[in-house]
């Protein structure tokens, strides 16, 4: 946490000339060749009016205290730890980077609101399944000290240390599943080895977590049962969600 490489060459508000090309997202061609074959056939109102959130180059409305993941808290990073954008449309999102925190769960909080730290993730996991988002998905957090790596995932710390194995606990584990199965499910993520990875595993970087101690082996499984138990409850075949709007902030 503490040792994280800054996302060098940006910002937390550069140009979006910085940014690269903006490309248009896998789920909003899918939708315009939808809507093309649907013709005259009318839409369901509640369909027609979510497709405008999954359009190229239309920034999402943002209010203050929303949440990706219903039941996280929201407690803001600072904005000099991320930048701005309007993802899955300008970076399509492709995997989910595993981190464990170095520290406590506070300091975490700490850190990531402290500007000159230069470093931030998208969620914190606490030991006991508390779930804090400090960093919208729709924008890049700055946590894989690799902007590529930056720009296409989602980065969750889990409070801890790598050489305590009893800092993983179940109550983490399994809430920590639950978020990456959300993710996954949201962005059409397989839940593999290849689309979930551990810090270790970003190229250029000098970290160690999750650690030898996180159990993969157990994590996965937890991931795709989550999914499993999604997509039943809400009558899908793969977990997806219809849209990728804000959820509900625990209080």
């Amino acid at each position: 946490m503490g040792e994280k490489k800054a996302d060098t060459g940006t910002g937390a508000h550069s140009s979006p000339a910085k940014d690269g090309d903006r490309r248009i997202g896998r789920r909003a061609l899918l939708v315009g060749g939808a809507a093309a074959t649907v013709g005259s056939v009318v839409l369901a109102r509640d369909e027609l009016a979510r497709l405008w959130w999954r359009l190229p180059s239309v920034e999402k409305p943002r209010k203050e205290g929303e949440v990706d993941f219903t039941g996280a808290r929201w407690v803001a990073a600072s904005s000099a730890n991320w930048r701005r954008a309007d993802r899955p449309d300008d970076y399509g999102i492709d995997r989910v980077i595993i981190h464990v925190t170095q520290g406590s769960f506070a300091s975490a909080v700490k850190v990531f609101q402290d500007p000159g730290h230069g470093a931030a993730a998208h969620y914190i996991v606490r030991q006991d399944g508390h779930i804090t988002q400090m960093i919208r998905e729709l924008d890049v957090a700055f946590h894989a000290g690799n902007r590529s790596y930056n720009e296409r995932s989602v980065g969750i710390e889990h409070e801890g240390f790598v050489d305590r194995p009893e800092d993983l606990t179940d109550a983490m584990y399994e809430a920590s599943a639950r978020l990456t199965a959300r993710i996954c499910g949201r962005y059409g993520l397989p839940v593999d080895r290849e689309h979930i990875i551990g810090h270790v595993e970003v190229p250029g970087t000098d970290h160690t977590d999750p650690g030898s101690h996180w159990d993969w082996d157990r994590y996965i499984p937890l991931v795709r049962r989550a999914l499993t138990a999604r997509s039943r409850a809400a009558g899908t075949s793969d977990g997806t969600r219809t849209s990728a709007a804000p959820e509900t902030s625990a209080s």
